[in-house]
């Protein structure tokens, strides 16, 4: 699993809800700035990854299943090759 790919998931499942990256995290009931692609990275450069738990509020916040989000994983996968 690649950092990138994770994060380019979590921005397109926003976009097929018709959502920013912002509006996302405020209807997952996280603070706005949580996907901010400033803080993907620690201040060293260190990747910070989306927690279990952050990742399962997206998902019931925008009624996807974990199928459907590995999917949209999936081809964000497939696009970094």
């Amino acid at each position: 699993m690649q950092h990138k790919t994770l994060w380019n998931s979590i921005e397109q499942l926003a976009k097929l809800q018709g959502l920013t990256c912002s509006a996302l995290a405020k209807r997952s009931g996280l603070d706005a700035t949580t996907f901010n692609k400033s803080k993907r990275f620690s201040s060293d450069g260190t990747p910070r990854w989306p927690s279990c738990a952050t990742i399962a509020k997206i998902i019931e916040a925008t009624n996807t299943s974990l199928l459907e989000f590995a999917e949209i994983f999936y081809k964000s996968a497939q696009e970094q090759k």
